[in-house]
């Protein structure tokens, strides 16, 4: 899993909708993560949308993965 969500979230639902991949959705308390989604935004942009997005900034690195693997994500998702 490449990125994750604290539990400082305020499930405020500013990153489900700029989440490229669909990745993002309400657990049982906040938001959390699917990491087998999550791509960091490679190869849709710059930069993680749901970080920028996020107005409590609870959304930060949980293990790191290569560009190569988060690419492959994304592609494997949206061919």
């Amino acid at each position: 899993m490449s990125l994750k969500i604290t539990d400082d979230c305020t499930s405020c639902d500013a990153c489900v909708s700029a989440c490229p991949n669909e990745a993002i959705s309400a657990g049982d308390v906040i938001y959390v993560i699917d990491a087998s989604r999550c791509s960091e935004c490679v190869g849709a942009e710059d930069s993680p949308q749901c970080q920028m997005v996020c107005p409590a900034d609870c959304i930060v690195q949980h293990e790191v993965e290569s560009k190569d693997v988060l690419l492959a994500k994304y592609k494997a998702i949206h061919g």
